[in-house]
């Protein structure tokens, strides 16, 4: 396949785009490094230091692992955006393209809009592109289970069965999103479903949990080719943020009381789940939703299983601390989401094990002198407030 990456420079961006080129396909990496511009904006830095795009492209085709064709621009530009996809002619476009962090949506209006326009805009642009120049490509796009919020149901995977006086139809499952970034995937989802019924184009919405991990089989070839691990309140997610704590002597911050739910799974099964939806595409005309996670926990059984690892297998005595909530969202809940579509098509899952959790705490820690714990402490509040201490416990 010809395969287009966007967002190339990123987390999930960059090993998606080695995995591919390892398979013997041809691929495309496209992106306008504005994430890295985001990151300086709030003071927030890698694990460690993260090669250019270019750079490791260079490395990665020296290794002697293949080439790849390198475009750097902004998908809100349609000329640019409709010129990569005329001259690429992609097979298949793996889009994860978007400013990625709630916190940073949350943080002003500036930023909000700045999200929604990235977001929405180039996903519209990346629409128009295709019905143009490759109505048959099929578009990976990655969502978010955060698009659904926490309804008192079972998350459906897909459409949502419903009878009303005595008639049955289906719609799409209601998304009660947390964000202004989780609403711009929701706003991505209803595009996509009305342009795969209205232009045939194929889509599948791959609804990710939170992804932890530091490597993939591809970033430990060579140190050049390692992906940028985000630990700060803004763009790290949160497994990655009890593991800085932990190696820098900080209790592990639990926003309230931890029972809030969700579904995780390991960097490694995002790799796996890319390449089976591409070698497994939609049909013409289809919108295909899948729900990418593969394991449910509790923010608190997460800060558990870390203080326990980090205690055995690093000999660190670490603390949980419970901080007041700066989100607005539900404490405890019902929550049962269906996640068997990418089981079918063959996904073998990497559980969170404590070995798992030991191999990214021996990474944090080799590289603990990067770690700034100021920007560990949330600043980021979903409605005013002033900020409570934090609580030992």
């Amino acid at each position: 396949m010809r395969v287009l990456v966007l967002g190339a420079d990123g987390y999930l961006g960059w090993p998606t785009a080695m995995r591919f080129a390892r398979l013997g396909h041809e691929v495309g990496v496209l992106d306008n490094m504005a994430k890295r511009a985001w990151e300086l904006e709030v003071g927030a830095r890698p694990l460690w230091p993260v090669e250019p795009l270019q750079s490791r492209v260079n490395a990665f085709a020296a290794l002697g692992h293949g080439t790849m064709d390198v475009f750097v621009g902004d998908l809100t530009d349609y000329a640019f955006v409709s010129q990569v996809v005329r001259e690429f002619r992609p097979d298949t476009i793996i889009h994860y393209a978007e400013q990625p962090s709630a916190p940073f949506s949350m943080m002003g209006r500036e930023q909000c809009v700045r999200t929604q326009v990235n977001n929405v805009t180039g996903t519209l642009n990346l629409i128009w592109a295709m019905r143009e120049h490759a109505p048959d490509a099929h578009l990976v796009k990655l969502g978010s289970m955060g698009e659904y919020g926490t309804p008192n149901i079972d998350i459906e995977e897909g459409p949502l069965p419903i009878e009303v006086k005595g008639r049955r139809d289906e719609i799409p499952f209601p998304k009660q999103p947390g964000s202004f970034y989780h609403l711009s995937k929701v706003h991505d989802s209803h595009n996509l479903t009305f342009a795969a019924r209205t232009f045939g184009l194929r889509v599948t919405d791959l609804n990710q949990g939170i992804v932890y991990g530091t490597q993939t089989e591809e970033t430990l070839l060579d140190r050049r080719l390692r992906t940028s691990v985000h630990y700060d309140q803004v763009f790290g997610t949160v497994l990655n943020r009890f593991c800085a704590e932990s190696v820098s002597g900080r209790p592990l911050t639990v926003y309230g009381t931890g029972q809030q739910m969700r579904g995780f799974l390991n960097i490694r099964d995002t790799m796996q789940c890319v390449v089976l939806v591409s070698l497994n595409p939609a049909r013409p005309g289809e919108f295909r939703v899948m729900n990418q996670f593969t394991e449910a926990f509790t923010i608190l059984e997460l800060a558990q299983l870390v203080q326990h690892t980090a205690r055995q297998q690093l000999g660190l005595e670490v603390e949980i601390a419970h901080l007041e909530n700066p989100r607005n969202e539900l404490q405890q809940h019902y929550y049962n989401a269906k996640h068997e579509k990418l089981l079918e098509l063959g996904l073998v899952p990497h559980h969170l094990t404590a070995e798992t959790v030991g191999a990214m705490l021996r990474d944090f820690h080799e590289h603990r002198q990067h770690i700034d714990t100021s920007v560990l402490v949330p600043t980021v509040r979903w409605v005013r407030a002033d900020p409570a201490p934090i609580a030992q416990g």
